[in-house]
């Protein structure tokens, strides 16, 4: 790629493998509920260590399942984080109930399990934290709440707990993934539910197949369901995802020591944390929260003009439209995430990434911040 060259903000891996795969199943006829689907799930299910799986259409559709499975209802109340894409809290809407926001600590930017605590009341029906960015939420301090947790493990493909616990590999309480293209392994769009119980295995597929139970005719069906599910296309493309999974991990985890490295050198640049206390952070996207005083939204503008395209990551959730008119919220309520999130832009960032497009981008970033 020349220098003149944009440089993709994100862009799946893919190759032969995926092609020879999908093509197998066009060939076959069998679009969905086919044999690719079991297959995925419990290859998926192998990999993390955790008895089942259930694939869904998205990560989000994932989250909804689980909320309902848990016991979310009208009038209830879930806590979440407010430094998220917007789904975690859209699906507490979905079943009427409402998200209740908590601060995120400063470092791992995860939920802060004392916010969590705080925020706490007799209508708290779960906690959902997400695991942002990839690294691990602290799971055994909420657990100790006491409430259900419904774990966001969208965008955590490959992290690792203190206790050598692949994240959402534990099944103590549902996780989702998310497999949209710039995930760690995509399947164009999906998701999947992972658990230790079976119960709640046989309530997902039932509930993303229309509520449809296993052993039904196809036009009877004993609960209320959701045209949640995911294509065998969609599910060969996972399978020949999962089998090179190892190799496209060590390419983000490569890219990422790059831009550790290189980006040092940007005074008052803040960088993702490192892994601490043996927790290893999947990574997602390669997210740096700008020296306060630089302007955010005029940087990404400045970025993109000169070939290096660059996102605002995340904004605060709290302040988004719907949710200051339906909710009310204001600036001040969640200092930590508001500051993060008016600082924070995500680079481009990509297994394949080189060197030279890593440091492409800290000399442009560096020149744009300096004349900021």
């Amino acid at each position: 790629m020349s220098a003149e060259e944009p440089i993709p903000l994100a862009r799946p891996f893919l190759g032969e493998v995926e092609e020879e795969r999908v093509l197998e199943v066009l060939r076959s006829g069998h679009l969905s509920l086919g044999p690719r689907l079991a297959e995925f799930e419990g290859a998926f299910a192998s990999r993390l260590g955790v008895r089942h799986a259930s694939a869904v259409s998205s990560g989000t559709a994932g989250l909804h399942l689980a909320l309902r499975a848990v016991g979310v209802s009208d009038g209830a109340e879930v806590i979440t984080s407010p430094f998220s894409f917007v789904a975690s809290a859209n699906v507490a809407l979905y079943e009427r109930a409402r998200p209740v926001f908590a601060d995120i600590d400063p470092v791992t930017l995860n939920i802060s399990p004392d916010a969590a605590a705080a925020a706490v009341t007799e209508r708290t029906a779960a906690i959902l934290p997400v695991h942002v960015f990839g690294y691990p939420a602290d799971i055994p301090a909420l657990e100790r709440l006491g409430l259900p947790i419904v774990e966001d493990a969208c965008e955590a493909l490959g992290a690792v707990h203190a206790d050598g616990t692949a994240v959402g590999g534990g099944g103590a309480h549902p996780a989702v993934f998310g497999f949209y293209p710039n995930k760690q392994l995509t399947t164009g769009e999906g998701g999947i539910i992972t658990t230790a119980d079976p119960t709640l295995k046989e309530r997902f597929d039932s509930e993303r197949n229309q509520g449809r139970a296993p052993d039904m005719g196809w036009l009877d069906h004993d609960r209320l369901g959701f045209n949640y599910r995911l294509s065998d296309i969609a599910c060969a493309l996972g399978l020949a995802q999962l089998s090179r999974l190892d190799v496209m991990l060590a390419g983000r985890a490569r890219v990422a020591a790059s831009y550790r490295e290189s980006l040092a050198r940007i005074e008052g640049l803040e960088l993702p944390c490192v892994d601490a206390g043996g927790a290893r952070r999947g990574w997602f996207v390669f997210v740096v929260q700008l020296p306060r005083g630089v302007d955010r939204d005029g940087t990404v503008r400045a970025l993109n003009e000169r070939g290096v395209p660059s996102k605002p990551y995340f904004p605060a959730i709290h302040l988004m439209s719907l949710y200051r008119e339906r909710f009310g919220h204001r600036e001040g309520e969640f200092p930590v995430c508001e500051d993060v999130a008016a600082r924070s832009i995500a680079l481009p960032f990509f297994p394949e990434m080189t060197e030279g497009q890593v440091a492409r981008v800290t000399a442009v970033l560096d020149d744009v911040v300096r004349r900021a």
